[in-house]
């Protein structure tokens, strides 16, 4: 268990707002909302198809959706890539946002996963909201991986119809916020972000420069209203100002517990919880003492007209929470609090090896049509790796085999493909490739090679001959020109095919 800590921090600014990409999915038009300006999605995706939602009187980013098909691709990620290089050492808070609308055909919403480069975020189930006709948003806080942040949906086995999306957002984050948590090593999935006492629509921007979500809580639960001459002036994790305008309070010296948040929570993980509190009170401070589910959180808290934030990194939580203020001893005034999140805290996914990554990336782009599930991290999470590549897993994560048999490929092999030096198998026969065929020196573990039935033109590159493990390889059916070399000729255990086809390739002598 990590204790509980208190954080101020005075004369930040607020408002200034830090920029982002929110993408409405599935629309062919730009739209400005509330402020933000929203784009297509065309430019982040090449996959999927769009839809309109039939019904009338919803928010413009409800209105479209794109659908991802959930035929012949259980356990395929479908990607949108965002491009984040000038700040890919800041955090991210993404959003996705869902309404189903009948899209499918079919009555419920269909179950899908949801990732982030290579971390599994969550399940995506949006059944009940949609039943009620609300939406569904799920928002976590990421650090990217690469120059490219991915967010992926993909069906999974309780998947009955193509996984889809309404909206996307993606929004680096200052290094002030959140910043007791190692983001290279853990994400947050968030819980629960309220508002206490507030009766309102959702607060996000522009009182949150950031767009966080603050949701209403509590207003059966004492709630007031604080003065609007409090001196907050910007404390830890930039929480919005409106949400020390309402609060909950009792005024009597005496305990005041919440169920929060609002519905029971999963016993396996940690979580990272931050408590915002403010104060009018000047003559006599507010003294306070915190506990959950009657374990002491945090004692003899001072709140202040300037602000004060109460947090733990992780903090382990089970089922239904009980949240409990209790004037500390001696105080003669009830207690208070303003506003207050919840974060579920994951193991940060590790990443494929960048050269890895770069070689697939290029060799993915020299084939005219890669598979549609071809983006993100090629190897995780490491039941959704790319169609027809097997990695190896432990201290470094690598590429050891591509099998694209019959994929109907077109384009070149990329010569960077000789870049992912595990390799020990490579499948791209019977397709349509052009070109010549490159140097596989570089792959002293290559056992199989199959480039049989395609376009191959060119000379067999005579240092094939001197892979020490090569065991197998099949280029019949190809236009290759020149002769065989002679170490590929005499070398011992080699199964080697370069007929039918080629006929302009010099056979070996009789």
């Amino acid at each position: 268990m990590t204790w509980a800590c208190v954080f101020t921090i005075k004369n930040q600014v607020f408002g200034v707002f830090f920029g982002g990409v929110f993408i409405d999915c599935g629309s062919n038009d730009g739209l400005s909302l509330n402020g933000l300006q929203w784009v297509p999605d065309t430019g982040y995706i090449s996959t999927g198809t769009s839809k309109n939602i039939a019904r009338q009187g919803l928010v413009p980013t409800l209105a479209t959706v794109r659908t991802f098909p959930l035929q012949d691709n259980l356990f395929k990620k479908f990607c949108y890539e965002i491009p984040v290089n000038e700040r890919r050492t800041m955090k991210h808070l993404v959003r996705t946002t869902y309404y189903y609308g009948g899209v499918n055909g079919n009555g419920n919403p269909p179950v899908f996963d949801q990732i982030v480069d290579g971390t599994f975020w969550s399940v995506v189930n949006t059944t009940d909201e949609y039943a009620i006709g609300d939406l569904s948003y799920y928002e976590g806080v990421f650090m990217p991986t690469g120059k490219n942040l991915s967010v992926c949906l993909a069906a999974n086995v309780y998947t009955d119809s193509d996984p889809f999306i309404s909206a996307l957002e993606v929004v680096p984050l200052w290094d002030q916020l959140y910043n007791s948590t190692d983001f290279k090593s853990f994400a947050f999935s968030l819980v629960s972000r309220n508002s206490f006492g507030y009766d309102g629509p959702v607060i996000g921007f522009p009182d949150d420069q950031f767009n966080r979500y603050w949701e209403p809580f509590g207003l059966d639960a004492f709630p007031q209203s604080s003065s609007r001459n409090l001196a907050v002036s910007g404390i830890w994790n930039l929480p919005p100002a409106k949400v020390f305008q309402t609060r909950l309070s009792k005024g009597l010296a005496e305990p005041l517990t919440l169920l929060w948040p609002a519905g029971p929570v999963t016993p396996q993980y940690n979580y990272s919880i931050y408590l915002y509190f403010a104060d009018d009170q000047t003559v006599s401070p507010r003294t306070l003492d915190i506990s959950i589910n009657g374990v002491p959180y945090y004692n003899n808290l001072v709140v202040a007209p300037a602000g004060v934030v109460v947090f733990a990194s992780r903090w382990p939580l089970d089922g239904i929470t009980n949240l409990t203020l209790t004037p500390a001893p001696g105080s003669t005034m009830g207690p208070l609090i303003n506003a207050g999140e919840v974060f579920q805290v994951l193991p940060a996914g590790a990443k494929t090896l960048p050269r890895d990554v770069i070689a697939m990336m290029e060799l993915r782009s020299s084939f005219r049509n890669p598979p549609a599930d071809w983006h993100g991290d090629p190897c995780l999470p490491s039941q959704y790796p790319w169609t027809g590549v097997t990695c190896l897993e432990g201290r470094r994560i690598r590429v050891v085999s591509l099998n694209l048999t019959s994929m109907g490929l077109s384009g070149s092999i990329s010569h960077l493909i000789t870049r992912m030096t595990a390799l020990t198998s490579i499948f791209l026969g019977n397709n349509s490739l052009h070109g010549t065929i490159p140097d596989f020196s570089p792959l002293k573990g290559l056992e199989i090679l199959h480039l049989e039935d395609n376009h191959l033109g060119g000379t067999i590159p005579p240092s094939l001959g001197n892979l020490q493990y090569l065991r197998e390889l099949f280029l019949q059916n190809n236009n290759l020109t020149g002769s065989i070399p002679s170490n590929l000729i005499s070398k011992p255990g080699l199964t080697l095919r370069y007929t039918p086809g080629n006929p302009f390739l010099t056979p070996p002598p009789s």
